[in-house]
């Protein structure tokens, strides 16, 4: 398999441990979908990382479905078969996906000229990004993980997104405002599929 993506995406990093804990050989293809000569386009017509080619040459992409088809072949180790239980578990990667998705909108508009930047939609982003990180600590309450005793795919989604919010939005100070999530971060950074991940 090849992971098409850069080290810097909480999406491509999802991918990326979920690879590692499952224990799955792949290449990874380092490639931004925002310069001039991205080469993304030929795996995905939406331009967006990560996409993944599978070893019959079949192109997968948007992380929850890589997520999916990953945990397939590992044998359901992080999506559960229950229906409801797999009903929440993906319903807190969408949380973790949305957490993401607001940070980043709210990373770029800020990277427009001063004139441009609308302060009523950098507001509107971090708003959302603050109610996700909330909601994930009521989520996970005294547990260790969101999935009990070992983390799930919901783990996965969120912490990527949490340490990508760690990385690119430095004044949201999640750790210190929901002490529970430090715990659990830190437990998960333990592990080597996200020592591994963790960009430079």
């Amino acid at each position: 398999m090849q992971l098409v993506g850069s080290k810097t995406s909480p999406y491509v990093r999802k991918i990326r441990v979920l690879l590692a804990e499952n224990g799955m050989p792949y290449e990874f293809v380092e490639e931004s979908a925002w310069t001039a000569t991205t080469t993304v386009p030929r795996y995905n017509p939406l331009n967006k990382v990560p996409a993944l080619v599978t070893d019959a040459g079949r192109s997968l992409y948007d992380s929850a479905v890589i997520s999916e088809y990953i945990d397939a072949i590992a044998g359901g180790r992080h999506i559960p078969a229950g229906i409801l239980e797999r009903a929440t578990v993906r319903c807190h990667e969408a949380l973790g996906d949305g957490i993401a998705d607001a940070g980043i909108t709210l990373f770029l508009e800020r990277k427009r000229e001063a004139a441009r930047q609308d302060p009523a939609w950098i507001e509107r982003q971090r708003s959302k990004v603050d109610a996700g990180i909330a909601a994930l600590a009521a989520a996970l309450g005294d547990k260790p993980f969101l999935g009990g005793a070992e983390p799930d795919l919901g783990d996965v989604a969120c912490a990527c997104a949490l340490f990508w919010v760690e990385f690119r939005l430095t004044e949201i100070a999640w750790r210190r405002d929901h002490p529970t999530l430090d715990g659990w971060a830190k437990r998960l950074e333990a592990r080597p599929s996200f020592a591994a991940t963790r960009p430079a």
